[in-house]
This record gives C-alpha cells, structure tokens and sequence, in this order.
C-alpha cells in the first residue's frame, strides 16, 4: 500500500492529501476578505498555485476542480478571474454551485484534485 503524505495539517483538516500520485487539496478560501468576487477567487487560485507548486505540480494538472459560491451574482467575476488564470490547453472538469459557505465574509471557495 503506498503511503499518505498530508500536508499543513491543523489536528482538523489537512490543507493537502497526496496518495497514488494524486493531491487532494481541501477548500481553499480568501484570506483577504475585503475585496470582491473577481480579487477573492484571484487570491485562492494563487494558493492554490502555491500548494501545487510545493508538491511540483502545476494548475496543469489540475483534474477536478469544484467551485463554491454563496451567491451566484459573483459568477461572472469569479470566471474572469479563472479565465484568466487556467491552462485553456489543460482546462479540467469543473463544476460551479451555490452553497452559503462557512465564514458570510467569503465570496468564493475552490477545491482541487490534481495529479503530482
């Protein structure tokens, strides 16, 4: 059985999981609260750059990526900013939902799997 490796883990939550070569990162939200949709999912598509970038992994190989917005009138910010940041040439399977989301402050969360 191959091991698991977990990374920044808290006693409740690992920031990420990697098993069979494969990185499950957990929600990743704005620090940066005061800002809007477009800036929010801005800063968490770099976080996860940089959690990626710790495993040597990129956004390119990001295979799922989930999507989280607690109201849906960010959507069109939110995908200015993913544009602007995905691989067109590696886009991965995706989905966008509704959902209130822990902290009301939050505008966007994104969850990844992605290979190392």
């Amino acid at each position: 059985m191959e091991k698991i490796q977990r990374f920044h883990s808290n006693g409740r939550l690992s920031e990420m999981v990697i098993h069979n070569n494969t990185a499950y990162l957990a929600g990743q939200v704005p620090e940066n609260t005061d800002v809007d949709a477009y800036l929010q999912t801005k800063e968490v598509l770099g976080l996860i750059d940089k959690l990626l970038l710790e495993i040597g992994s990129s956004k390119s190989n990001i295979l799922t990526a989930q999507i989280f917005l607690p109201d849906m009138q960010d959507y069109q910010a939110m995908n200015k900013a993913w544009d602007e940041w995905v691989d067109p040439e590696n886009a991965p399977a995706r989905a966008t939902v509704q959902s209130q989301l822990a902290d009301p402050k939050w505008k966007v969360e994104i969850v990844v799997v992605a290979t190392c």
